[in-house]
């Protein structure tokens, strides 16, 4: 049920580095408690200034956000949007409901690819650069010039999955060297080459998972693709996810002196097992079930398998499971010298890029449109890697749209009954693949471009129409206003220049224990204090080390200078202000010796109480490090 604060929930969400990076979730009188994977990846600075949020705090472990009396309202909110369950865990898959599964699988993967987008943008425009030099004869393939510069652009796909261990890590909270060692085996030459050696034996003989073995560990067979793992997506990703999970249990276990080398070494001697005889042959066995379909599909009916290859063929690549197919593609090039059974993907690369170039012209947000660009570039080009992993997934409608033009067009393409001759050259210099080296044959070419066409103008149009962006975080600064949250804020401003200290680090039990009141502590920089509010003061000891004031809304705040000054007798103290004067806030109101306070042997560290907390919903010391005299220092609801 729509609720008035689903709003801010997705504000929260967002900010506090999304579902994937909350551990668990609760909440009290006021505070949402979080704790989250990677504190860094909150938005802090947008949450605390979001109208219904009043202030953020980092303490103990957790991240508190703090909303008010209304809390339950929002952690209901955030539950039933977020997917969490009370206390949640949302490292917990398993709870998720069937139908956001595809939307958490979608968010993983965007997130892991997050990190790298610039670059991806950056090598697929070197690849279609590279292609425009070559077409127009600025450059040989063979040249020492395009070598270097397209192993710049290659190498960074080809070792794919050393950087998704990386940044795969990031996001499970695996240690990143580990997930960069995972990522290594995947693509170690000798492993790759593992393809080359003398068949060992034939599993599955006759069937469509017939498989040849290579290599075995522990006596296992281990199953391959025919071109190893350089460039996928989903073996590296599946085995970080379970080796963050290893990982978590040998830290358990292994005693601290020898965690820093024993729990990498455990980690990878049950991962790197797992991704060789669980991941991989699992991929197959996916891969070969595609295979199977697509064909008995292209029997059936051309269009038919036009439509399939075309629709599916982008979300194959993203898995990696199109392997299934190019096994059939590479076999028809080497017996009849030609293709017709992949050629429908051929559409899908340009419906990809009709939708990014609909985005660019409909979005507003500057960032999206210098990610679209380039992606764009290199789309026509065929690399189409940073439009899905940068633009159309993360948005899913647009990638979804390109599967629909795609699919289109594939048909076409399928009843065309066109032929591919040779491999090699991608996007609008793929065209030339497409006619018959031996006699000029070129009839395939308006099938192509006729499919070509329609995908794109098809995903261009839909996209253009239905494309919007998402809603921007609600901005600017200032307090939050009581009519729109139903929270009033009181803020003390600091009375002293100085190094913050919770409560608890205090020597002094009175103190430490909160049953003087709740607050902060200051160790002062210099020697005067200032009224932290407008309002009367109530209480002036003696001996001048500690005052008492009455705010205007009716916070009782006492400030103790300095650690059992008392005994000091009012020397090096000298007040400014009498019992029952009004003071404004940045008032002076005390001057005290710092040097006469050290050599009597005492700590000048000063507690700023507020000694009636039981008036109020909550009083929230703040969380910096350092303070300047007037900056908020304490918050109380």
């Amino acid at each position: 049920m729509a609720s008035k604060y689903d709003g801010l929930a997705k504000i929260i969400i967002q900010n506090v580095g999304g579902k994937s990076n909350v551990i668990s979730l609760t909440h009290c009188i006021t505070r949402l408690r979080f704790k989250l994977k990677d504190e860094s990846a909150a938005n802090t600075e947008i949450l605390k200034n979001t109208d219904g949020i009043v202030t953020v705090m980092k303490s103990g472990g957790q991240y508190q956000v703090v909303i008010g009396n209304h809390v339950p309202d929002v952690y209901t909110a955030i539950c039933e949007i977020g997917g969490f369950g009370g206390d949640s865990d949302s490292e917990a898959v398993g709870s998720e409901k069937p139908q956001k599964l595809f939307a958490l699988l979608i968010d993983t993967i965007s997130g892991v690819f997050q990190p790298v987008l610039g670059v991806f943008c950056a090598t697929g425009l070197i690849k279609g650069i590279l292609a425009i030099f070559t077409f127009t004869g600025l450059l040989t393939a063979e040249s020492g010039t395009y070598q270097l510069l397209y192993a710049v652009a290659d190498g960074f796909f080809y070792y794919l999955p050393v950087i998704l261990g990386f940044t795969a890590s990031k996001k499970f909270g695996l240690n990143p060297f580990t997930g960069i060692a995972l990522g290594c085996a995947l693509v170690y030459p000798k492993v790759v080459a593992l393809t080359s050696n003398e068949v060992l034996d034939v599993l599955f003989t006759g069937t469509m998972f017939e498989s040849n073995i290579y290599a075995t560990f522990l006596k296992i067979p281990v199953i391959m693709p025919k071109s190893g793992y350089p460039s996928s997506v989903v073996p590296i990703v599946l085995s970080v996810y379970v080796a963050s999970k290893i990982e978590k249990m040998w830290k358990r276990i292994v005693p601290d002196v020898i965690k820093n080398f024993l729990v990498p070494t455990l980690t990878l001697l049950t991962a790197a097992p797992f991704t060789f005889l669980v991941v991989g042959p699992a991929a197959n066995t996916i891969a070969a079930v595609i295979g199977f379909v697509t064909q008995a599909a292209y029997d059936a009916s051309p269009v038919l398998e036009g439509t399939i290859v075309g629709a599916f063929w982008q979300v194959l690549v993203i898995f990696g499971l199109h392997w299934g197919i190019v096994p059939i593609y590479i076999m028809n090039l080497s017996t009849q010298g030609f293709d017709s059974f992949m050629q429908p993907y051929f559409a899908a690369s340009f419906a990809q890029t009709a939708v990014v170039i609909a985005v660019l012209i409909r979005t507003k947000d500057r960032n999206l449109k210098s990610l679209c660009i380039p992606a764009a570039i290199s789309g026509i080009f065929g690399v189409t890697e940073p439009a899905i992993y940068g633009i159309s997934l993360p948005k899913k409608k647009p990638f979804i749209i390109s599967c629909m033009g795609a699919a289109v067009g594939g048909a076409i393409i399928g009843f065309g009954n066109v032929k591919k001759y040779m491999s090699g050259a991608l996007g609008i210099f793929g065209f030339t693949t497409f006619i018959n080296p031996e006699n000029n044959d070129a009839s395939s070419i308006p099938w192509v471009a006729a499919g070509v066409a329609v995908a794109s103008v098809l995903a261009f149009v839909l996209c253009l129409i239905t494309y919007r962006d998402e809603e921007k975080v609600p901005g600017g600064a200032g307090q939050v206003q009581s009519g729109k949250t139903g929270v009033r804020k009181i803020t003390l401003g600091s009375p002293l220049k100085g190094e913050i200290m919770q409560l608890e680090q205090m020597a002094d039990a009175a103190f430490s224990s909160g049953a003087l009141g709740s607050g902060i502590a200051i160790l002062p920089e210099e020697g005067v204090l200032y009224a932290p509010a407008d309002g009367t003061v109530s209480a002036l000891f003696p001996t001048g080390h500690a005052i008492g004031l009455t705010t205007e809304e009716g916070a009782e705040v006492l400030i103790h200078v300095g650690m059992d000054t008392v005994k000091m007798e009012g020397k090096g103290f000298t007040p400014l202000a009498e019992v029952g004067s009004h003071v404004k806030k940045g008032q002076e109101l005390l001057k005290f010796d710092l040097e006469a306070i050290r050599e009597a042997g005492y700590s000048p560290l000063t507690p700023v109480l507020v000694t009636n907390p039981a008036a109020f919903t909550d009083v929230i010391p703040t969380d910096a490090g350092q303070i300047r005299v007037g900056e908020t220092l304490i918050t109380i609801l």
